[in-house]
């Protein structure tokens, strides 16, 4: 049996880990397996074996460090120090500086490589520098021929590239790692891999596109400038299969361009994502606009203005690439669009919810939709937008397609015979297919409101979450009776309808082949809701039940500016808040003081009035006794007190009350008990 040898495995090292370009290249690297291979090739067919061992071990530096490191990913380094770091790199046998994507990496990899050129005498093995630049530094080279201006840059005359203004640094550096590579290449051999822009696997400079055409908020999607400039491109995958080729290969040539074979340009980018994922409608803008984008770094602004025809001439040559996207992104779309939905958790929440009618389907389907943004279809909804499209092309036929024009008469006189049937035509049928294959709905999903009905309609349909809303035909039948009149004849609950409609509904779930019957042998479990009256806690325990069924939005984050117009709104309802709680306070209080004055006008009245009748028994009372003591007491008690200031007697009060005793004009005792009488004293008390 031939000798095997076992390859072992390498320590690599990559900068800024977690971000989108060095992210998918490490993830790539990670996946490789070392082969235990014969020593001889010509007998490699005869006894070849796999081994699954890590050809690689990933480590790098990271913005923020989490709780655990991915999986794919041994150590990550947050902000080292540059003895630490110049430590860790000098563990690795490759290291890889990216610098495609930021620009504020270039100082530290210019660091990194002076650092480990200094040390190459310590170095046991061979180590190998990969700095992946950007093909930036070739934006402002001068065409090759001027009358051709077809013909390619390759990388085989990268000594006639110039770089854009803002990209000098990147230029810079370039040259500095090239330098660094050819004192001693079997110590310390460095390349520089000049990559396109890169797309795929989630998107990084393209990611605005794709966004703003899978929200769909935008009837046309921007293209910034005249879009006519050829932008070089590269799959983040491919890209990293290049740097792997590298390290596995080491090709004499130290200057690659990493590019596919595209010569696409912004407006076909830009037109293609529009067309796969959003509405398929582009719109020029002059590219000064492009600054008033806050998605946008400075960085991918330039690059998007960039002109150049390139070939990865080394790459083809040389190296085993196994191309991914090798045509370029145009090409490949469709195969983009499933990574970029994939990659970033963005597939369509596709729910189906039934119930008999006046159950509250639609007010639960449109608090679904508000909570994951989905897009609420209903088959009546649908064939009255359909015939109202359909109208527009009747009223303004294109003279070159009267054709198209009399289908569309066709095909409206056929819905309208149809409107008002209990059963969904053919036609009907084909248009919910039609919106719900729309890319709005591919790509949020959508909530599908009272359909289907049948087992039939059901086979069409490939729904993921099913929910039935129920509840007693008495419950129903008291809702029903509860509504304005308007809603029932909108809704076509009128008694006999309503009965029938219902009546409908239980014998097609009682059926055999029944719609629910459909899902189940789909393995589509279906999920059974009680209606309620709308009243809480009832309505937040059904949304919450049915929160946790379909589990978290896949969606977009809300964005700086959205958190911020939400913040913004939040304060304001706040406020608004406040202030009706203040107006109804201050209302109260006026209420209050307004009661407090009435309560103490009429207490003042009634004192008053109380006041003037005490005056007037007062005066009544004081009347009488004014009257007694000048008519019995004093005539006396002058009398005493004129003969007091003549005699002037030594106790003047004794003598005063001898002389009122002697001088009694009643002839009669003292008073006594019960004698007020005689006394002829007013009872003051009585």
């Amino acid at each position: 049996m031939p000798h095997k040898r076992r390859a072992t495995s390498k320590r690599v090292f990559i900068n800024n880990i977690d971000s989108y370009s060095s992210r998918n290249i490490a993830k790539f690297l990670s996946k490789v397996v070392l082969r235990v291979m014969d020593e001889e090739e010509e007998q490699e067919e005869e006894g070849e074996e796999v081994h699954h061992n890590h050809a690689f071990q990933m480590v790098g530096t990271v913005s923020n460090l989490s709780d655990e490191p991915p999986p794919h990913i041994l150590e990550e380094y947050c902000h080292p120090k540059k003895e630490e770091l110049l430590s860790n790199l000098m563990e690795c046998q490759v290291i890889i500086y990216n610098i495609s994507q930021d620009a504020d990496q270039v100082e530290e990899a210019s660091w990194a490589v002076k650092a480990l050129h200094d040390q190459k005498e310590h170095f046991t093995s061979l180590k190998i520098f990969i700095l992946i630049s950007t093909v930036m530094t070739w934006a402002a080279s001068i065409p090759l021929d001027p009358e051709d201006p077809e013909l390619p840059f390759t990388d085989e005359i990268f000594y006639c590239r110039r770089a854009h203004p803002n990209f000098k640094k990147h230029i810079d550096l370039e040259k500095i790692v090239v330098k660094a590579g050819k004192s001693n290449r079997e110590i310390f051999s460095t390349y520089v891999v000049a990559s396109g822009l890169q797309y795929g696997m989630g998107e990084g400079i393209f990611h605005f596109f794709f966004k703003e055409s899978w929200l769909g908020e935008a009837s046309e999607i921007s293209i910034y400038g005249h879009g006519k400039n050829n932008i070089p491109t590269i799959h983040v995958t491919d890209l990293a299969s290049v740097v792997q080729n590298v390290i596995e290969y080491q090709p004499r040539p130290y200057y690659l361009l990493a590019v596919d074979l595209s010569h696409n340009t912004l407006e076909q980018l830009v037109k293609v994502i529009a067309t796969a994922l959003g509405p398929a409608k582009t719109v020029n803008r002059p590219f000064e606009d492009i600054y008033l984008n806050q998605e946008l770094t400075l960085m991918e602004i330039d690059s998007l203005q960039v002109n150049l025809r390139m070939e990865a001439v080394n790459v083809e040559n040389l190296l085993s690439v196994y191309w991914h996207c090798e045509g370029g992104l145009v090409e490949n779309v469709d195969l983009v669009v499933e990574e970029y939905r994939l990659s970033r958790g963005l597939l369509p929440l596709r729910v189906c919810l039934l119930g008999p009618p006046a159950v509250g389907k639609t007010t639960l389907s449109l608090q679904i939709c508000k909570h994951y943004k989905l897009h609420h279809i209903t088959v009546r909804d649908t064939i009255y937008k359909a015939m109202a499209e359909l109208e527009g092309i009747v009223k303004n036929p294109d003279p070159d397609a009267e054709e198209v024009a009399a289908e569309a008469q066709e095909l409206l006189n056929s819905l309208n015979e149809s409107i008002d049937s209990e059963d969904v035509s053919e036609e009907q049928l084909k248009m919910l297919r039609d919106k719900m294959t729309s890319n709005q709905c591919k790509n949020q999903g959508y909530v599908l409101d009272a359909f289907p009905s049948t087992y039939k309609q059901a086979e069409d349909l490939f729904e993921e979450f099913v929910l039935v809303l129920d509840a007693t035909d008495s419950f129903l039948t008291d809702r029903v009776i509860n509504l304005p009149e308007e809603t029932v004849q909108d809704l076509g609950y009128e008694p006999e309808k309503f009965l029938s409609r219902l009546a409908i509904y239980r014998d097609n779930t009682q059926e055999e082949k029944s719609v629910l019957n459909y899902f189940e042998e789909l393995d589509i479990s279906t999920v059974l809701l009680e209606a309620t009256n709308g009243e809480e806690p009832a309505t937040s325990l059904l949304m919450h039940k049915i929160f946790t069924t379909l589990g978290p939005p896949r969606t977009y984050s809300p964005s700086p500016q959205e958190v911020e117009e939400e913040n913004r709104r939040i304060a304001e309802e706040r406020l608004k808040k406040e202030a009706e709680e203040r107006a109804v306070e201050e209302q109260k209080e006026e209420e209050e003081t307004r009661i407090r004055a009435a309560r103490w006008e009429e207490w003042t009245q009634r004192s008053e009035a109380s006041r003037m009748l005490e005056e007037l028994h007062l005066d009544i009372l004081t009347k009488q006794m004014r009257s007694y003591l000048m008519k019995n007491v004093m005539p006396t008690l002058g009398k005493g007190l004129i003969e007091c200031c003549r005699i002037q007697p030594a106790e003047p009060l004794d003598f005063l009350a001898e002389f009122l005793f002697r001088n009694n004009p009643h002839d009669h005792p003292p008073c006594g008990e019960d004698s007020s009488e005689n006394c002829g004293f007013p009872a003051l008390f009585d």
